[in-house]
Parts: structure tokens; C-alpha cells; sequence
């Protein structure tokens, strides 16, 4: 039965799958970077646009323990969110500790997010 409620994922680590299987235009990386709002807020709404949905979640940061800079530290995270009916949106995120730790913690700061996201949209 979980087909009835996810239809699909997309995991697009490198920025050409994102561009390939997303639609994230390479310019908005090359600008930006893929670490960014921009990228988080494009990946959602291509994964909206490839897919049968009506949500799409994104994720791209920095979990280190190497990749991270002065200007986007491990720990850094952006999520996306664009649900059919509504203006899509990020949110930005600033984590602490191992990969492990700040993958779980993304983790459930997406589901807290989106929960309260669907609770104001149903009111």
C-alpha cells in the first residue's frame, strides 16, 4: 500500500542529476551553487513536475564530515517544498554534529516542517 501515497524519489547527488532528472537549471547552480535556496526550491518543483504528486520535498546540503566552506559550513542544509496549490518555498537549516546526526536531524526537521505545513493548509 505505500504506492498509494509515495509514487516516487529522485536522488540526485551530482549536479547532473539534478539538472537531467529534475529540470534544475545549470545556470542556477553555476550561480548559486547546489547547496543553496534556489537549488532546494528548483529540485522541489521539478520533482513536482516529474512526477504524478502533489508535494515534493528536497534536501541539499553539507554532511559532512568534509565539503564544507566559511560560507556554508557541515551542517548546512536547505529543504525545498512545493505542493500543488501553493507558492513552493525553503527553508534553511543549521546543524551540528557526525553525518549521521545531522542526516537524522534534516531528516526529521522535513517531516516537522511539512506536517505543520499540511495542518495550516487544512485549517
Amino acid at each position: 500500500g505505500a504506492s498509494d501515497i509515495f509514487e516516487r524519489g529522485f536522488i540526485t547527488y551530482s549536479n547532473a542529476a539534478k539538472i537531467e532528472c529534475l529540470g534544475v537549471d545549470r545556470g542556477l547552480i553555476e550561480k548559486h551553487g547546489a547547496v543553496s535556496p534556489e537549488v532546494a526550491k528548483a529540485m522541489a518543483e521539478g520533482a513536482l513536475k516529474n512526477s504524478h504528486a502533489t508535494l515534493a520535498i528536497s534536501v541539499t546540503g553539507i554532511a559532512g564530515p568534509s565539503g564544507g566552506t566559511d560560507e556554508k559550513p557541515v551542517g548546512t542544509v536547505y529543504s525545498g517544498y512545493a505542493i500543488k496549490g501553493h507558492e513552493p518555498h525553503t527553508l534553511s537549516h543549521h546543524f551540528t554534529g557526525t553525518r549521521q546526526e545531522i542526516q537524522k536531524q534534516t531528516a526529521i526537521a522535513v517531516i516537522q516542517h511539512l506536517l505543520q505545513f499540511l495542518n495550516k493548509a487544512n485549517d
